[in-house]
């Protein structure tokens, strides 16, 4: 194990400096999970605007903008290619899902990309005027944080090498701007924005298993991490209510165990094994505890707060809702858990060369594959998940 810890750390190093270069409702091992049944239009609320909150996922342009940004991957080609043709601060190569369930929920658009129809909300730290884009909710998330802050996980041995910018870090972004805001408008008005608006608690918490696995801590340290992660975003939930917010979706996190970056690191491991899918079971069970615990806390959550909707997202059964149809969604069968844009090994993934020497095949063939870098999905990877949670009443109008 010990020789195990320090491969690890050895490529995580690799990997960040690169990187600053240029839950299932039950596991299904042997079943598939059972696909979506057709059912009616739910009916949709008049959301105001979104405010995102999470990591990578979700993070539209935030991690580009802080000063080591213009040197992350994702800040260059072919991250965006997709999109506009160029990179966005998406860790894809093209929309992610909070892209599409914003379009999905009729949002106005507040960014130029009229001909594409994206209605997300702006980034925070975009330059410009504030006031302008909160007044259809803002994006906080940013690629690379974490649930903790980093002087909690340096508390438990664990470095964050990306960007200090963690959950708590946005809130407080939230905070000074909303407080700002009420400086300025008669009565707090911004309140109603508030009350009207959704707000995407997450994802968020994947990053500080990450960089625990990666620095060589067991399932057993990360285990013990889970209950400080989950209540640092039932705190910031609750926050958020007590300034007014009634409409919350908190996602878990993803079937972890299928990621190339673990496939590929872990794959000499003696005490690994697999499942049908060809995934790592430890890591999936691990991701499953996470996300069962969360529900656990939302639930305590809504008994305290019975007016508010409260809502979990089921990222990990949607990925592998994805993963289990990959066939019948149009992905490339000998593909499904291989990295469009990588190179090298049995799942075409090297943490030394994310996306670097990316040859032109892969964009054109992007549709044929749902992991694009080995961490991140793809475009039509995100936007199947995406579909899947909102045919699935996730965001159906219930306040």
């Amino acid at each position: 194990m010990a020789k195990t810890s320090l491969v690890l750390f050895l490529v995580l190093s690799s990997f960040f400096i690169a990187l600053l270069q240029c839950d299932a409702r039950t596991h299904r091992s042997r079943t598939q999970p059972r696909p979506l049944r057709p059912q009616p239009e739910p009916q949709r609320c008049k959301y105001d605007g979104i405010f995102q909150f999470g990591d990578s996922i979700s993070d539209t342009g935030n991690q580009i903008l802080e000063p080591a940004g213009p040197r992350s991957p994702c800040a260059h080609n072919p991250y965006g290619q997709k999109l506009i043709g160029e990179p966005t601060g998406r860790c894809s190569n093209g929309r992610l899902m909070i892209d599409f369930i914003a379009q999905a929920l009729g949002l106005p658009t507040p960014k130029p990309y009229l001909e594409l129809g994206l209605p997300t909300p702006n980034p925070y730290l975009e330059p410009g005027e504030p006031a302008v884009s909160f007044n259809h909710g803002v994006n906080f998330a940013v690629a690379g944080s974490t649930a903790l802050n980093t002087s909690v996980l340096l508390q438990n041995g664990i470095l964050s090498p990306v960007t200090n910018s963690s959950l708590l870090v946005q809130l407080d972004w939230f905070l000074a701007h909303y407080q700002n805001l009420c400086e300025t408008a008669k009565n707090c008005e911004t309140y109603n924005i508030l009350k009207g608006s959704l707000f995407m608690v997450g994802e968020t918490g994947g990053n500080d298993y990450n960089y625990a696995f990666l620095q060589g801590k067991s399932i057993e340290d990360a285990t013990a991490l889970v209950p400080l992660v989950v209540n640092n975003i039932r705190d910031v939930a609750k926050k958020l209510i007590d300034l007014g917010a009634t409409r919350l979706v908190v996602p878990g996190n993803f079937p972890i165990g299928c990621s190339p970056m673990y496939l590929t690191l872990f794959k000499n491991n003696d005490s690994t094994s697999y499942d049908d899918k060809g995934c790592l079971k430890g890591l999936n069970t691990f991701a499953r505890y996470h996300n069962q615990y969360l529900q656990n806390a939302l639930q305590q959550l809504r008994l305290e707060y019975p007016n508010v909707a409260i809502v979990y997202a089921d990222y990990y059964q949607a990925a592998e809702w994805v993963l289990t149809n990959a066939p019948q969604l149009g992905f490339e069968t000998k593909s499904i858990l291989k990295v469009c844009c990588g190179t090298g090994g049995d799942y075409n993934f090297s943490l030394m060369s994310m996306c670097l020497g990316w040859k032109e095949f892969c964009m054109f063939r992007s549709d044929q594959y749902i992991n694009w870098d080995g961490v991140h999905l793809t475009e039509k990877a995100y936007q199947s998940m995406a579909d899947w949670l909102i045919k699935s009443q996730v965001f159906e109008c219930i306040v």
